[in-house]
């Protein structure tokens, strides 16, 4: 399954921040020392009795974008995770990927490009 695949790559690399939100609402959890495990539909991030963790389901997630968006003093990249009405269900942050004068970290974007490369920019479940 190419949402677990994903997934399990993604909570290896260190300074991602996983944001779910909505109108109300908006949870954040960092990558750092996240398990993965598999049950039915249902693909958990963390540990049950951790304080933070989250529940996806897997049969509701219909497409996955790798995202580069310019913003006026630097790129953000992002992996979005979409359902059915293209609302998104999960985002998947790259942090630290400039250094304090505003330099590329260019180790990081190779991280960005590889795991797009691997998947491709823009895949439909």
């Amino acid at each position: 399954m190419v949402l677990y695949q994903i997934l399990s790559d993604l909570i290896k690399i260190e300074d991602l921040l996983f944001v779910v939100k909505n109108s109300s609402a908006t949870s954040e959890i960092r990558s750092k020392s996240l398990s993965i495990k598999k049950h039915e539909k249902w693909i958990t991030l963390g540990k049950n009795d951790d304080p933070a963790h989250m529940h996806i389901n897997s049969e509701m997630v219909k497409s996955i974008e790798f995202i580069q968006e310019k913003k006026p003093e630097r790129t953000s990249f992002s992996v979005s995770f979409f359902d059915n009405n293209n609302d998104r269900v999960l985002a998947v942050f790259f942090t630290k990927m400039y250094d304090e004068q505003k330099n590329l970290n260019k180790f990081r974007k190779k991280i960005f490009d590889d795991l797009s490369k691997k998947y491709g920019s823009s895949i439909l479940l």
